[in-house]
């Protein structure tokens, strides 16, 4: 069973990661791991206001989690993100090896050397969801 390698960008509700950023944090963690995943690196990206109400939200925090996984397992991974009531929206995208290991070494603070050819990224899972409700 081969591993590829992702990006997760999950969409939070900004509320609950101030009130508990360790534990809003934990749950994406678990997700990821319940799923089968093995994280590699994360953390809070970018906290602003939602260009339009995401289920009666206006601020949101993106959060960033590296990690691998079994392809198979990537539709549970979904499914578990859409069920959770933390995540808002979520976005996978399978990375190359050499931008993974960049932005991992982005994240973590370690020196990468430069790569030369990396491919692009393919977007394997997107949730759009409309909720008019």
């Amino acid at each position: 069973m081969a591993e590829n390698l992702y990006e997760g960008m999950f969409l939070l509700d900004s509320g609950q990661f101030a009130s508990d950023p360790d534990g809003t944090a934990q749950a994406v963690t678990d997700l990821l791991q319940k799923a089968g995943g093995t994280l590699v690196a994360q953390r809070p990206w970018q906290d602003g206001r939602l260009a339009y109400d995401i289920a009666g939200r206006r601020k949101g925090l993106h959060y960033l989690a590296y990690f691998r996984m079994d392809p198979e397992k990537v539709t549970g991974l979904n499914r578990a993100c859409r069920l959770n009531d933390r995540i808002l929206r979520h976005l996978l995208i399978q990375q190359p090896q050499t931008l993974f290991d960049a932005m991992v070494a982005a994240l973590t603070g370690e020196a990468q050397p430069e790569a030369d050819d990396a491919p692009e990224p393919a977007v394997v899972a997107v949730d759009v969801v409309d909720d008019e409700s």
